[in-house]
């Protein structure tokens, strides 16, 4: 497991404690209030007219209402233990305006009538009016149509939160069982569940009703040599999902399998956590990698995160612009890169595409936190930069006039703004298997899961480990590998891509707790790719002194 989400599991325990005092957080409540139905959509209706009536006569040329209700399950174990469940409710309404050219916005928590939100409404535009005087020029907003009443829902086959918390429990103890019995010292398993209930007018003329799921179950474990007290883990190979319960309800005709099994649709946790538990225990007298050049094969449950850093952040517009450097620092990707028309990002092979359509993905919604309409388009086509990531108060920046479709908020108390959608890479045209991918590799390496990393301030330079590492000789896998990191460039990198594995093995990664902003919030989003080599990348080995 990683830093990051070492850190994101670790708050989520003592930060149920704070709960009570962070309303867009989230309150304790029971989990049959999770089955609750929440607001009715006429209730909502008026709700979202009363503010923006008020807004409009207070001087708001437009004004959007999010109505949201967020739900979220953590269960949290170790070993044959229970070590926590939280169950959280937070509803609230947010709007935002704008007033004398600037944009304004004000929340209230718990909204029960129409004069609560007409009084945050009011509130937003004279916060926009105050802080116009401030500004140096005017929000320049994308046309954008109404929809009227329109609804989407994720399509899922069983609501996690219908499952009873017995069976969630019963699950975890018996994938830390099988995985004790298989080796490890020690085993932490996590079901992370989420439910996002969201409602959006605007003065366009839209009334949005949205319905989304996420789930995301996790493990690792640890396994110790007694004689040297030297230890391994290795973190499941799951993915997070925009799926709900069915996830864990696998089907053998989803499953490919190699060195590991590789999960296209569902997940099979007892599986995988048992196999990491050999694995783990494999790692201890796995040999240590020797520095050098090596041709790289990488798994998409590498590969999702190096996409993520090397080209999901970089081209968002606003790094790009340097209105936004938390989390890494700004963009090389400037604006420059894209006018010139012939910015060589990677090989002709490389095609990455943004989306927010993709069925299963996290980032999947039907309309975004603005109201547009999500869609699909390139971002890197055939090795060339060609456009980035952008919402309705940025693209007249890009000579276009209508938004990407890619804004979002955490929490109906915050303010909604850019974010990632799901950036992948699209496979390869040509039938080539993992197997197709290595049979040509003289000297290499073969890497699957994610790991640590680091990259500089430019999103330019960086390095990557990840969870499994498989020398490669002669085309044939000669054996386990440990103590990798690979290093390169943005552009060097994705330029040493070669060869991509067909649809067949196109498989989604991503992040639950991508953070961004500054206060921070988080996002949930989904990076595909097939497996794919990449020649000539520099290897360090992470245990010896330089």
């Amino acid at each position: 497991m990683n830093r990051r989400h070492f850190n994101q599991l670790l708050g989520m325990g003592t930060g149920a404690l704070m709960l009570p005092t962070l309303p867009s957080l989230g309150r304790p409540v029971d989990p049959a209030a999770l089955l609750e139905p929440g607001l009715d959509v006429g209730v909502k209706k008026r709700l979202a007219d009363a503010a923006l009536n008020a807004a409009k006569a207070e001087g708001a040329s437009y004004t959007d209402v999010r109505i949201g209700r967020y739900l979220r399950q953590f269960v949290i174990t170790r070993e044959d233990k229970v070590q926590n469940i939280v169950n959280t409710e937070s509803y609230g309404v947010g709007v935002r305006v704008i007033a004398d050219g600037c944009w304004g916005f004000a929340a209230v928590v718990d909204a029960k009538n129409e004069a609560q939100t007409a009084k945050a409404a009011e509130e937003a535009v004279a916060i926009a009016k105050a802080n116009a005087k401030l500004m140096k020029q005017p929000v320049q907003l994308a046309p954008q149509k109404g929809f009227g009443e329109v609804s989407w829902k994720a399509p899922i086959q069983k609501n996690a939160f219908e499952v009873p918390i017995q069976e969630k429990v019963d699950l975890l103890l018996s994938v830390n069982d099988a995985a004790m019995k298989n080796g490890a010292n020690y085993v932490n398993s996590f079901l992370f569940m989420v439910n996002e209930q969201k409602y959006f007018a605007s003065t366009d003329g839209s009334y949005i009703d949205q319905d989304i799921h996420r789930i995301w179950p996790v493990s690792t474990v640890t396994a110790i040599d007694p004689k040297s007290g030297k230890f391994e883990t290795r973190q499941s190979l799951s993915s997070p999902m925009g799926m709900s319960y069915e996830y864990l309800q696998t089907n053998p005709a989803d499953k490919v399998t190699g060195i590991t099994t590789r999960y296209n649709k569902g997940y099979d946790m007892l599986e995988d956590m048992t196999a990491a538990a050999k694995q783990a225990k494999e790692k201890l007298t796995a040999k240590s990698v020797e520095a050098g050049k090596y041709d790289l094969i990488l798994d998409p449950s590498h590969l999702w995160l190096t996409i993520h850093e090397s080209v999901g952040h970089p081209l968002e517009l606003d790094r790009v612009l340097g209105y936004e450097a938390n989390f890494a620092g700004t963009s090389f990707a400037t604006l420059d890169k894209l006018k010139s028309g012939n910015f060589q990002y990677g090989s002709k092979q490389v095609n990455l595409v943004a989306d927010k359509t993709q069925p299963g993905s996290l980032g999947a919604v039907g309309w975004d936190d603005e109201g547009v309409k999500t869609k699909r388009w390139d971002l890197v086509k055939e090795g060339t930069l060609v456009n980035y990531q952008a919402i309705r108060d940025q693209v007249h920046i890009l000579g276009e006039n209508e938004s990407h479709g890619c804004c979002y908020a955490d929490s109906w108390g915050k303010v909604q703004f850019q974010r990632m959608p799901n950036v992948s890479l699209a496979p390869g045209r040509q039938a080539l298997s993992v197997n197709d991918l290595i049979k040509d590799v003289k000297k290499g390496i073969y890497i699957i899961g994610d790991g640590s990393f680091s990259i500089d301030q430019q999103r330019y330079n960086f390095q990557f480990g990840g969870q499994l590492y498989y020398e490669i000789k002669d085309g044939q896998i000669a054996g386990m590998l440990k103590d990798v990191a690979y290093q390169s460039n943005t552009q060097e990198f994705w330029n040493s891509c070669v060869q991509i594995c067909d649809e067949k093995d196109y498989r989604l990664g991503g992040s639950f707790f991508d953070g961004k902003g500054q206060p921070e919030q988080v996002s949930a989003v989904s990076h595909g790719s097939s497996t794919a080599r990449f020649n000539g990348v520099n290897v360090i080995n992470t245990a010896r002194k330089i």
